[in-house]
C-alpha cells in the first residue's frame, strides 16, 4: 500500500522533492494542498496521511505560521529532512534572458536569488504561492517573455528550458522540512527509530531572569539547543511562546532536563521526538 504524503504545492515542488528523498525507496502517493493549513486538514480527514511541512530556510528564516500551526494542531513531529535547494531560471524553449519580462516565484525564491536577478534590470517580479506552480502556469498559458525559478525537475516536468541553474545567491540554500502526522498513528511511524532530537514549546513568567534559568538547566543536562524562536501570545501582551529544538544522546537524560526545567514554565508541549534528519548534497 501507497504511503500518502501531503505537501503544499504541486507535483514538481520542492516539498515534493523532499518527501521523496526522505521516503526514499518507497513509493508515496503525493497530495497536493494549496495552503500548509489544507496539509493538516489532509491529515485530520485520513489518520494514514502524514504531511510534509517546510519550517525554515537558512536564508529566509522560520516559517513562523507553521510552528504556530503545528502546535495548535496536536499533530506529533516524527521525522525531518533537510534539503539543498537549488534554483533555476526556465522559460518557453527559444526563450533568451533578454526576451524575459517578467519572473514568477515564490516570494521566498525570489528573495534567495537577488543577485542574479540584478541582472536582469528589464524583467518584473512577480510573486506567485509556489515555484512548480509558476512553471505550470507558464507552460500551460504559452506566456511568451515569462520566466520561472523552480527546480530543474519542475522546468523538466512543465516542458521549460532551463535558462540558468545554480542561480540562488548562497549556495549553502538548504530548507528544513517536518514530517507530521496523527497522533494516534505516530507511536506506528516511530517505532524502530532512535530518538536524538526533540521539538518543545512552552511559555514562561513575565519576570527577569526566566528564559535564561531555563536554558541554564538544559545546558546543565547536556541538551545541545539547535533552535530556538520566540512568538507572541495573542492577548497577552508581552508574553512569548518559545519553541526550541534539541538534540541529546541520553534519553534518560533528556526526560530528567524536562522534568527540572517544568516547574520554570507554562503550558510545556512535546510536539515531537524523533531522529534528526539527514541533509542532502
Amino acid at each position: 500500500m501507497k504511503r500518502k504524503v501531503a505537501i503544499q504545492g504541486v507535483i514538481g515542488s520542492y516539498h515534493e522533492i523532499a518527501a521523496h528523498q526522505y521516503y526514499e525507496g518507497e513509493e508515496i502517493e503525493i497530495i497536493g494542498c494549496t495552503t500548509f493549513r489544507d496539509v493538516i486538514r489532509s491529515i485530520r480527514n485520513d489518520a494514514t496521511v502524514v504531511g510534509l511541512m517546510a519550517i525554515e530556510n537558512t536564508i529566509a528564516g522560520s516559517l513562523l505560521q507553521n510552528h504556530e500551526l503545528i502546535r495548535e494542531s496536536g499533530c506529533v513531529i516524527v521525522g525531518e529532512y533537510k534539503l539543498r535547494i537549488s534554483h533555476t531560471l526556465s522559460a518557453l524553449p527559444g526563450t533568451t534572458l533578454a526576451e524575459v519580462k517578467a519572473v514568477d516565484s515564490h516570494p521566498i525564491a525570489l528573495m534567495q536569488c537577488g543577485e542574479f536577478l540584478d541582472t536582469l534590470p528589464q524583467a518584473q517580479l512577480v510573486e506567485k504561492e509556489d515555484t512548480a506552480l509558476s512553471a505550470r502556469w507558464i507552460a500551460e498559458n504559452r506566456l511568451e517573455g515569462h520566466a520561472a525559478i523552480c527546480s530543474k525537475q519542475s522546468a523538466a516536468m512543465y516542458g521549460l528550458e532551463v535558462l540558468a541553474e545554480g542561480i540562488e545567491t548562497n549556495k549553502r540554500n538548504y530548507t528544513r522540512f517536518l514530517v507530521v502526522a496523527d497522533r494516534w498513528q505516530s507511536e506506528e511511524l516511530l517505532q524502530g527509530v532512535v530518538k536524538n532530537k526533540a521539538s518543545l514549546v512552552f511559555a514562561l513568567p513575565h519576570e527577569a531572569g526566566s528564559l535564561s534559568k531555563a536554558l541554564t538547566i538544559l545546558s546543565f543536562y547536556d541538551m545541545n539547543l539547535t533552535k530556538i524562536q520566540s512568538l507572541p501570545i495573542v492577548g497577552r501582551e508581552w508574553e512569548y511562546l518559545f519553541y526550541i529544538n534539541l538534540t541529546y544522546s541520553d534519553y534518560l537524560r533528556y526526560k530528567q532536563a524536562l522534568d527540572a526545567i517544568m516547574p520554570l514554565t507554562k503550558d510545556l508541549k512535546i510536539l515531537g521526538e524523533y531522529a534528526e534528519g539527514k541533509q542532502s548534497v
